[in-house]
């Protein structure tokens, strides 16, 4: 297993210590900092082992262990800030889709079914081709947007 070693340098160091003591910071920012000061191998901490560190905090010694590695293979800033999140995928809906989903939702459903199913429209849209492709859910979120709810007449 790779051991990462933690070596701060006097900045570093000096912003970890402000991160400790003052300030509004993130939780994860300042458990980040205390795992970084209470691991730093130089000359400026005095290191105990993961274990040790991940006791103190009440954490997990893997997420000690991803700090330090982080902290190694990006570096300090990245290690303290959060991840970014991946991108989300181009939107599949507009309002001309969202419009023709809510008209055909609205009509009759097909022979031999009393209602159409959250998959029947969708499958229904493609076949339309008002979309390549779109699932199930996407077609519950439109339809949770707007206002009229189908079961109204059927409620006491």
């Amino acid at each position: 297993m790779v051991r990462y070693k933690v070596t701060l340098t006097q900045d570093e160091y000096e912003l970890c210590k402000s991160t400790l003591g003052k300030g509004k910071h993130s939780s994860q920012q300042y458990r980040n900092a205390c795992i970084l000061i209470n691991t730093d191998e130089g000359s400026l901490g005095q290191k105990l082992s993961n274990e040790q560190v991940a006791q103190v905090l009440q954490i997990n010694t893997k997420t000690v262990e991803r700090v330090k590695q982080r902290f190694v293979e990006e570096g300090f800033d990245a290690c303290m800030d959060r991840k970014p999140y991946p991108k989300k995928g181009p939107v599949k809906t507009d309002g001309d889709f969202e419009a023709h989903l809510i008209a055909l939702s609205c009509s009759e459903a097909p022979a031999g079914y009393a209602r159409w199913s959250l998959r029947m429209l969708a499958d229904k849209m493609v076949e339309l081709k008002y979309t390549d492709s779109i699932s199930h859910e996407a077609v519950r979120q439109v339809l949770k947007k707007t206002k009229s709810n189908r079961g109204e007449s059927k409620v006491g």
